[in-house]
């Protein structure tokens, strides 16, 4: 039965959202090598700025369910935090020094959650309008940008545009995608909840979900920010070290094109269990066996095992909560604590004791969100057909 033409063009506007948001976040993956050997940082140096993407990322999401009330909405949500996530973009690399850089990454970090919260919250009204799971779609337009925003970056660098302004390109793109699909996103979830508290816990139905998530993005961050550099501390060029981000934005863009078949077929709990798993063995391989090809195989199986746990979750969320917003934001606030917090992990740990065992950290991380998933076996995560 054929849909509505504006949920059909709500959709795919929603869908060009996530795609602007990944392509920023891809071309953003391949300069941040460029961006520490143009500042002669330390590994240390660029954890700390890391690790203020993730304060800006955390302060600004707990808040997020009630600003996107106050804005009128997540259709109207999103196409505002869109924009000053498109304007963000570009702040990093034109920063003189590690004080500017510190404050661009945690305006970095506020930016894109709020524009996460607010298309994945959109995302979830404009599935349940639709009435069958849609949302792994949505997310791999997210991966499909990731993918694209990795090869335009590596693209600046193969041109030698100077590194301050690798990342201006780019943002234009993300400004006029965001900018257009905005058009066309509707309304989606008004709903006012009056009397929650702005800075809240996650709802007791969904915190194990927070927990899961929180561990599976820890191994995604670390996959946008290091996988570059475990590749260069390798002896790998910039260029050629970009594979390894590339294979994982691939094989997330694949899973996340046949997930909503899966996730009618098999449930979103095998669905989140199962990723999780194949992402611990991904990292595991990488971590065990530092060779080119072996690593950018790893990197492959993160992103396939990861590629539908992230949407499971959040529509998991979003439906059992108060409210889409509230549920998303919730998880969210607990899943990209890990994403932004796992790269200066990482970093803390790579100063004193080599990439290697950064990386090691991610993947007992994503062994422990294999683990943790197997409890969600015990709550009832229902599907539409």
């Amino acid at each position: 039965m054929s849909k509505p033409s504006a949920l059909s063009a709500a959709r795919w506007s929603t869908f060009a959202m996530f795609l602007a948001n990944g392509f920023g976040f891809g071309a953003w993956a391949t300069a941040i090598a460029p961006l520490k050997a143009i500042l002669s940082l330390s590994t240390a140096q660029l954890s700390i700025a890391l690790l203020a993407m993730t304060i800006g990322g955390v302060i600004a999401m707990q808040p997020a369910s009630h600003l996107i009330q106050k804005i009128g909405g997540t259709g109207r949500a999103t196409r505002i935090t869109g924009v000053l996530w498109a304007a963000a973009l570009a702040l990093p690399l034109l920063s003189p020094n590690l004080l500017a850089l510190i404050a661009a990454c945690a305006l970095f970090g506020a930016t894109i959650c709020l524009m996460d919260v607010s298309m994945n919250a959109h995302a979830s009204k404009v599935e349940s309008d639709w009435g069958s799971a849609i949302m792994s779609s949505f997310h791999a337009g997210f991966s499909l940008g990731g993918l694209t925003g990795t090869g335009f970056g590596a693209l600046m660098l193969s041109l030698h545009v100077p590194t301050h302004w690798l990342l201006l390109p780019g943002a234009v793109l993300v400004l006029a995608m965001v900018t257009l699909a905005g058009r066309f996103l509707g309304p989606g979830d008004t709903t006012k909840h009056e009397g929650q508290p702005i800075f809240r816990l996650p709802e007791r139905r969904i915190a194990l979900l927070a927990v899961v998530l929180s561990l599976c993005f820890m191994s995604e961050g670390a996959m946008a920010d290091w996988s570059g550099i475990y590749l260069t501390s390798l002896g790998e060029t910039p260029a050629r070290a970009a594979a390894g981000y590339a294979a994982f934005s691939a094989t997330m863009v694949l899973g996340r094109l046949i997930g909503d078949l899966l996730v009618r077929r098999l449930g979103r709990v095998v669905v989140i269990g199962g990723g999780c798993g194949l992402a611990a063995a991904g990292l595991i391989l990488a971590t065990a066996l530092p060779w080119f090809g072996v690593i950018v195989c790893g990197f492959a199986l993160v992103g396939a095992g990861l590629s539908n746990v992230v949407p499971c979750v959040f529509s998991t969320a979003a439906a059992r909560a108060s409210s889409p917003a509230a549920g998303i934001a919730e998880v969210s606030t607990a899943g990209f604590g890990g994403f932004l917090s796992g790269p200066p992990l990482i970093g803390a740990i790579a100063a004193r004791h080599g990439m290697r065992a950064g990386i090691g950290v991610i993947a007992a991380a994503a062994t422990l969100a294999a683990i943790f998933a197997l409890g969600l076996k015990k709550q009832p995560v229902t599907t539409k057909s």
